[in-house]
């Protein structure tokens, strides 16, 4: 298996994508308004827009990589060639199928037919994307396409990372799955679920199949992680898909594309999993990837009574002759297509780890082989288009073979662990992603991976806690400086001055402020010192963190004083400009306090940010050596435990999670964080606001048609 640094397996696939969601489904709304075209027909359109954005950015990304390895002397300084830019996974894009040259290009009423050329030259210039791609352009009205095409040259575009491409995907898919333009039973598997099954299969090598591969985001990911281990994609392994819906096989060969990767994908008819297997690879698969379609009970129990891939036989066959739930029928596939030593990811309908009748035979059969390694629960919200929990199933063909692991299933908890990224869409952050695959690292006995991550977070916040050091004394600065401004004002005589006492609370918290931020400074540099000095093993790990608490209380009462300060300050200018006049004084610059104060504003929300990180990592190290203090996997009630064959036929072949570890216990949390509540209850109003926008203009409307 390839080594990967604890820093490079873990994305944060939503960051700045909410700043231009929202105006990307003004464009449907506009054709919606404006055209007389159906949503299906102006979805793949819209998508092939979103891809010509993204493909454009990685074209100037690669180029850019390619400028910079010539001026280091990395390479010769030749003209390019399309191995130059698939290297880098981009596409040499020719230089009129580029999203900014079409778009500063003259219109001339032709910008639909210069968008179908620049798809056409894509097409041909790229096998693999012939016929894929959307030319139908002309039938859209130039002032359209170009107002469209405006939305898509946002700076949140231009500058996006991540999974963009698949992340766009699914949001439009949700929301054009309202409108009936796309099957609601396919949805995209969101990138923080599918880095947890890549942390957890660890897919480096061989033959990766996903037969649900929806937009191909399970092969994106992989690439992801055999790149930060320094090895070429391609050369590495080979990626094979079925996707039945054939415009969502288009856009999995475009994300492929646009990512410099290239897959056998099979679509329509001849890749419905259940009755056919079109690449042939029962037994030869090294990887297992798939989110299927769950609970589907419509499949022919007849067609697919003798189907190889189904060693543990039919889950259940109901009167009309259908197999009663497809779900073990997925499960039984993933297992065989899987070579003696493959490994399998997939995610599954929560109900099926538990669930009775014939499905408990086939479930026993399946833990019997030794098989299952893995079981994860994931609480509701992580889809777009479902709000329903889920679960993560890993099968190990090894295992099998290894009488010590052979009878244990690793059953882990998740559902607590989760951040909230809007009022109905959660995910796992980079860390929440690494300290799941921390867990499963010490279950594989890989104790040197922990305490590397365990390192890390502690190098970080560090690092974080030395650079803070620059914001905590701009807003000082900025501090002073508005101070400065309102002292002449607060310093005139007063008979009964209402700003005498918010002015002496200022100046007071400000001295104190002053003091402390010298004190932080003093205790990050001792800190940084005996850091160095620190033995990496788990001993001197668990002592360098529980030191670096001091500092982690330090970022937190100093945040709780900027916090402050900033209040008493604008409580005086509110005092002085409310109650006396302030605006009318001499003494009083209005337009420079105000300025000032913004200043103060921008400078604190920087300090803050800066103190938050530092202590964040310090939580970090925190979750894990507190819950695993030897570095060895432990039951920890609530979130994880180890079980045995015994165990689970005792609870009927269960594999859910939450049947074997427990609930945890309440533990007073004196560490609150009130920043992340408000945060959280900021979203939900946000979100809320919005539906009631949205929802008085619906009214609005129908009432006006019913006036009509």
């Amino acid at each position: 298996m390839i080594d990967v640094a604890p820093r490079q397996f873990a994305a944060d696939h939503f960051k700045g994508i909410e700043k231009f969601e929202g105006d990307l489904w003004k464009i449907a709304d506009n054709l919606r308004a404006n055209s007389n075209l159906a949503s299906n027909e102006y979805f793949m359109p819209i998508m092939g827009l979103i891809f010509l954005r993204h493909a454009t950015n990685r074209f100037y990304e690669a180029q850019a990589a390619i400028e910079a390895d010539k001026r280091a002397g990395k390479m010769p300084d030749r003209p390019l060639v399309e191995a130059d830019f698939t290297r880098r996974r981009a596409l040499n894009l020719p230089e009129a199928a580029r999203f900014d040259v079409i778009l500063k290009a003259p219109k001339d009423g032709k910008l639909g037919a210069a968008l179908t050329a620049a798809m056409e030259a894509i097409e041909a210039a790229f096998p693999p994307l012939a016929g894929q791609l959307p030319t139908d352009y002309g039938r859209f009205e130039g002032s359209v396409l170009e107002e469209m095409m405006r939305t898509f040259d946002s700076e949140g575009l231009r500058s996006a990372s991540g999974d963009v491409f698949g992340r766009i995907y699914e949001y439009f898919l949700a929301e054009f799955s309202k409108q009936g333009a796309h099957d609601g039973g396919e949805f995209f598997t969101p990138p923080s679920i599918v880095q947890t099954i890549v942390n957890v299969i660890e897919p480096d090598h061989g033959v990766i199949l996903d037969p649900a591969c929806g937009s191909g985001g399970m092969f994106v990911q992989s690439s992801h992680f055999i790149e930060d281990a320094g090895q070429d994609t391609m050369k590495r392994v080979t990626f094979y898909g079925h996707e039945k819906n054939e415009t969502t096989a288009k856009l999995a060969q475009i994300n492929l594309a646009v990512h410099g990767l290239q897959g056998t994908i099979r679509a329509g008819n001849e890749a419905i999993t259940y009755y056919k297997d079109p690449h042939e690879l029962v037994g030869k698969c090294d990887f297992v990837m798939a989110n299927p379609p769950f609970n589907v009970d419509e499949v022919d129990a007849e067609k697919v009574k003798g189907d190889k891939r189904l060693p543990f036989g039919l889950p259940g066959v109901n009167k009309g002759k259908k197999v009663s739930n497809a779900n073990y029928l997925w499960m039984s596939y993933f297992y065989s297509y899987l070579n003696e030593n493959g490994r399998a990811g997939v995610v599954m309908s929560s109900q099926a780890s538990s669930a009775g009748r014939d499905e408990v035979t086939v479930r026993q059969k399946l833990i019997e082989t030794g098989a299952v390694d893995v079981m994860i629960d994931i609480r509701g919200n992580f889809f777009y288009t479902r709000t329903v929990p889920c679960q993560l199933w890993f099968f190990d063909r090894a295992k099998e073979k290894n009488a010590a692991r052979r009878d244990q299933v690793l059953m882990l908890d998740a559902r607590q662990i989760f951040r909230k990224v809007s009022r109905s869409v959660c995910d796992f952050s980079p860390e929440q992603q690494k300290n799941i695959a921390a867990i499963i690292w010490l279950y594989r006995c890989q104790q040197g991976r922990f305490l590397k991550l365990v390192e890390s977070y502690l190098a970080q916040a560090m690092e974080l806690g030395a650079k803070a050091q620059r914001p905590l004394e701009a807003y000082e600065e900025a501090l002073g400086k508005l101070a400065d401004l309102m002292d002449p004002f607060a310093k005139v005589k007063r008979k009964d001055d209402p700003l005498a006492a918010p002015w002496d609370e200022l100046t007071s918290a400000q001295a104190t402020l002053t003091e402390d931020i010298e004190a932080f400074g003093t205790e990050a540099a001792a800190q940084a010192e005996a850091w160095a000095k620190a033995n990496p093993d788990n001993a001197g790990l668990n002592a360098a963190r529980v030191a670096l608490h001091s500092l982690a209380d330090r970022c937190r009462d100093l945040t709780k004083q900027i916090d402050l300060a900033a209040k008493l300050a604008g409580r005086v200018i509110d005092t002085a400009v409310k109650e006396l006049a302030a605006r009318d004084a001499d003494a009083w610059n209005n337009a420079e306090v105000n300025k000032a104060r913004k200043g103060l504003d921008e400078t604190r929300a920087a300090a803050v940010e800066a103190l938050r990180q530092a202590r964040y990592f310090v939580r970090q190290a925190d979750w894990l050596q507190e819950r695993f203090p030897n570095a060895v996997l432990r039951d920890v009630e609530g979130l994880v435990k180890r079980v045995d064959r015994a165990a689970i036929k005792a609870h009927d072949w269960s594999l859910t999670p939450g049947r074997y570890v427990g609930v945890a216990p309440e533990e007073p949390d004196e560490d609150f964080d009130f920043e992340e509540a408000l945060r959280a209850i900021h979203i939900d109003l946000k979100g809320l606001n919005e539906e009631a926008v949205e929802l008085a203009a619906r009214i609005a409307k129908n009432i006006e048609e019913l006036g009509a």
